[in-house]
């Protein structure tokens, strides 16, 4: 059985397992599926402010905090217990690329030459972590949600500004992943 877990799952089963957590979430409690909202559910709760965007009632959204934290608690069990010790499969001509770019320690998911302390303390590691995480935050609210809120619970319920949020998050990821990322990567 634990042999099973650490397999990876093909897209045809994980893809639905996700996507039933839209009616589940909907049939429960009229909740919507998305992680970007709970930063602000724990902003209200441990930082009482006289902040309009944080005076509301959190204890009203606490289910999505135990969401985030069962995602949280799930992602520490895979990695310790259920990770496969194989090395990561990737594409031949990915791995040519990456090799291009210095990069040939892809075996644990992440590059070693991109995430260690050394790697992250450098213009590049700086780029890629305060850049990134900075587009990142500014898209999610500007978008009004995270890519699982809109390209799984708002295109799920015919939302129109989701399918336009999640056509604009693919474009950006498919513009940054094949002429911005290249040119960092070239520092």
């Amino acid at each position: 059985m634990i042999e099973w877990l650490r397999q990876p799952w093909p897209w045809y089963v994980a893809g639905p397992v996700i996507g039933l957590m839209v009616p589940v979430l909907l049939i429960i409690g009229n909740k919507s599926f998305g992680i970007s909202s709970s930063l602000r559910h724990i902003c209200a709760a441990c930082l009482p402010s006289k902040a309009p965007f944080f005076n509301y009632e959190w204890k009203n959204e606490i289910w999505n905090l135990f969401l985030v934290g069962g995602i949280l608690l799930g992602g520490i069990i895979a990695g310790q217990w259920l990770s496969s010790p194989d090395a990561v499969q990737i594409n031949p001509k990915l791995a040519a690329e990456l090799s291009s770019y210095g990069i040939s320690n892809y075996n644990n998911l992440v590059p070693a030459e991109l995430f260690t302390w050394p790697a992250l303390l450098s213009a590049k590691g700086l780029i890629l972590m305060a850049g990134g995480g900075f587009l990142v935050g500014f898209g999610t609210r500007y978008a009004g949600g995270c890519t699982s809120g809109h390209s799984i619970m708002g295109l799920s319920t015919l939302q129109l500004p989701s399918l336009v949020a999640t056509c604009c998050f693919m474009a950006g990821g498919f513009i940054v992943a094949n002429l911005i990322l290249p040119l960092i990567l070239k520092l």
